[in-house]
Parts: C-alpha cells; sequence; structure tokens
C-alpha cells in the first residue's frame, strides 16, 4: 500500500487536520504564489473548466475546496445562479468572503465551512459539483467522491480540476525538476510554512491521474468520464455524470 503523502510528516494528526492547519497558515498569500507558481496558467484552465459547466446551463453548483472562491466566482460570473463555496479551511474561506462581498455577489454565492467528505447536504441537491485543486487532499478520496455522488441530481455533473504529471519527455522531465526544485524554493522564499509547497507538489506526483482516476469514478457509479490533458500533461479537467 502507497504511503500517504501529508503536509507534516511528524505531527501526529489526521490528513484532514493537517490539510486545514496548513491552508489556514498560507490563506494570505495563497492567491499570489497561485499565480506566481503556475506562472498565471491556473487561469486558464479555470476558464475552461467554467466553460464545460455552464454548457450544461446548472441552476445550482456546489464548489468543494473553494479555498479562496476563485471558481466560484467565476461560476457566478458566467450566469450560474446559485454557487455554495465550501471548504474546511476557515483561513481561506474568510478571504473568499472578502472577495465575494467585494465582487458585489452575495446574493449568487453562499460561502461555508464544511467537510467534503460529510457533506451536510441532502441528496440530489446539486446540478454541478466543481473541485479545483481539492481531491488530492482528501483524506478518503473514496469516501469524498461517493459523497459527491450522492448530492448531485441524476444527470448532473461532477467537474474536476488537479494537477497531474506529463506522460511524455522532454515535458515530463521538465515538470519534475520544477517540482523538486523551483516550488519548493518559491514556498520558502515567500511563505510562512515552506513544507506547504512540498507537500503540493508530492501530492500531486502521487494523486491517480488520467485513467486511473478515471476508473475510480466508474468504481463509485459516475458514468461518461473524460479527462482532458492541459498544458502538456500539467493538469487535468476530468468530467463524469451521474
Amino acid at each position: 500500500m502507497a504511503k500517504e503523502i501529508l503536509p507534516y510528516d511528524d505531527s501526529g494528526e489526521s490528513k484532514k487536520q493537517q490539510v486545514r492547519n496548513m491552508f489556514d497558515t498560507i490563506s494570505d498569500k495563497y492567491d499570489g504564489l497561485n499565480r506566481v507558481i503556475s506562472l498565471g496558467i491556473d487561469r486558464r484552465w479555470r476558464k475552461r473548466l467554467v466553460g464545460l459547466v455552464v454548457d450544461k446551463n446548472p441552476g445550482s453548483v456546489l464548489d468543494i475546496a473553494t479555498g479562496t472562491g476563485d471558481l466560484a466566482l467565476s461560476l457566478a460570473q458566467a450566469g450560474v445562479k446559485e454557487v455554495v463555496g465550501l471548504d474546511l479551511a476557515p483561513g481561506m474561506l474568510e478571504v473568499g468572503r472578502r472577495k465575494v462581498r467585494d465582487s458585489g455577489l452575495d446574493g449568487q454565492i453562499e460561502m461555508v465551512l464544511g467537510d467534503s467528505e460529510a457533506l451536510e447536504f441532502p441528496d440530489n441537491r446539486f446540478d454541478a459539483v466543481t473541485v479545483a485543486f481539492g481531491v488530492r487532499n482528501f483524506e478518503d478520496l473514496e469516501k469524498g467522491l461517493t459523497e459527491i455522488y450522492r448530492v448531485l441530481r441524476p444527470g448532473g455533473t461532477l467537474a474536476v480540476l488537479e494537477t497531474s504529471v506529463p506522460e511524455k519527455q522532454p515535458f515530463r522531465w521538465g515538470y519534475n525538476i520544477y517540482c523538486r526544485h523551483f516550488l519548493p524554493r518559491v514556498g520558502r522564499w515567500f511563505s510562512k510554512d515552506p513544507s506547504a509547497y512540498s507537500y503540493l507538489s508530492r501530492s500531486a506526483a502521487a494523486f491517480p491521474h488520467g485513467e486511473r482516476f478515471n476508473n475510480i469514478l466508474g468504481k463509485i457509479g459516475f458514468i461518461a468520464m473524460e479527462h482532458r490533458p492541459q498544458t502538456f500533461g500539467a493538469a487535468a479537467i476530468y468530467t463524469a455524470t451521474k
């Protein structure tokens, strides 16, 4: 069995608690660091995910691991009437709530504290569920995906944006250098918690990307799974239907 990837290997806390603490610690720098780390490309990936979701004309979307609310805001700005952004880190949510207030979209977006593996919503509640850079942080991946399946209405869409590892050279070689050397250095320079950015790169490498993730979705009960590699395979957008 593969070793579990944790933010802080020697803390003794559960992965869920460690992830919560990590994101609370880096919440004030998260948006700026994301732009630096991804060279701004993450905005393009989110835009593509939003396009895939709004093409289905959902009335309600649950954005899990919403963080500081970038994807929730983009969904509302694209015309989704009800967006619920859920995250387990209060610090990230506080930044997100400020962004929602400043955008004037309070009437469309609700930011709530919650656990992706124990969602406090009824069955068949949402037309779509989105997760951007969050599923690899689930303590129990299958449990979290099962909860997503439960709260989706029949015919509803799951759309996941997650980092990946390029399959082809020289892109894989360049990606490995980037993760091993550039990413941890940026974390040391700009963050109070450089180990957080080491975790983010290690967890990305360990995530079951591509067909392996599609197979897990199929095991949960989803159908029509597709994945679309982004930027030479550095990320992927996955879609599936309940």
